[in-house]
């Protein structure tokens, strides 16, 4: 175990900002800690620079004192999300963005994984992390997760192939948990998410999985991940062919409520 005295100073300066917020929710410590899960003495030790926020403690006390995403942003700023240091400036991006898009051909896309799910995910790494490491990277997946129900919020939406559906990750009682989490989200008025038909002999998506986000400052990005290697795009003609194969993708999948009832029936089976 070990400090630094930058590392100090970044607690302290996320503490102050904690303080901030719970303060014009006019929340107490102890309120706060109530509504979050975790203790009066650990809410304060947070204020204080004594300790980082740790395992869900941002998002949940984002959403609690109504920061809007601005907690979450600056725990990525100073590093406490756990994300592996790649992918930090895209996530601090999407903390902010107003729109986000995934298409996604083979697992569940990070933002609607449970925990458990998440836990299988990293566990089958190769070469194989420790659980120590594990731990931070789950927690940093799930902040992510705050994008959407972040207020004001964000448009965001997902294809899904069925294969993302169907594998069963973590085992049965993990596969169907997974998959009433994602009729859950997606009863969110601000997500929308559908299923390409398994019946469909081809479509424009076939090369591969990306993410697409329109930043607060309506820019827009693209991000592709394959084995391990992560590409930021953000020049044209490659961008505008992102955005115009995922809205082809979206015309080609089955739409929102027949989706649903396609989840649906996938968990009833299990």
């Amino acid at each position: 175990m070990h400090s630094s005295n930058t590392g100090d100073g970044n607690a302290a300066m996320f503490g102050a900002l904690l303080r901030h917020y719970r303060e014009l929710a006019n929340l107490s410590q102890e309120a706060l800690g109530f509504k979050i899960g975790f203790s009066k003495s650990q809410v304060a030790m947070v204020e204080r620079g004594q300790r980082p926020p740790r395992g869900d403690f941002v998002p949940k006390a984002d959403a609690a004192t109504g920061a809007n995403g601005a907690l979450i942003t600056e725990a990525l700023k100073l590093k406490f999300s756990h994300l592996a240091s790649w992918f930090a400036p895209f996530a601090e991006e999407e903390a902010k963005a107003v729109g986000r898009c995934e298409y996604e051909q083979s697992v569940m896309p990070g933002l609607l994984q449970t925990e458990a799910h998440a836990y299988a995910l990293y566990r089958a790494t190769c070469p194989p992390l420790d659980e120590d490491e594990i731990d931070k990277l789950v927690a940093g997946r799930l902040a992510r997760q705050a994008l959407l129900t972040r207020r004001p919020p964000a448009d965001i939406s997902f294809v899904l192939e069925m294969s993302a559906l169907t594998r069963p990750i973590g085992g049965r009682d993990v596969h169907r948990a997974q998959l009433q989490h994602l009729l859950e989200v997606s009863n969110l008025r601000n997500v929308h998410i559908q299923v390409m038909s398994p019946h469909r002999e081809t479509h424009v998506g076939l090369s591969g999985s990306f993410v697409l986000l329109e930043t607060d400052d309506r820019r827009r990005l693209g991000y592709l991940e394959v084995q391990g290697r992560n590409f930021l795009v953000s020049e044209h003609p490659q961008l505008g062919d992102l955005f115009a194969t995922y809205g082809m993708l979206r015309t080609h999948a089955h739409g929102p409520e027949e989706s649903r009832e396609l989840i649906k029936r996938t968990a009833e089976g299990l």
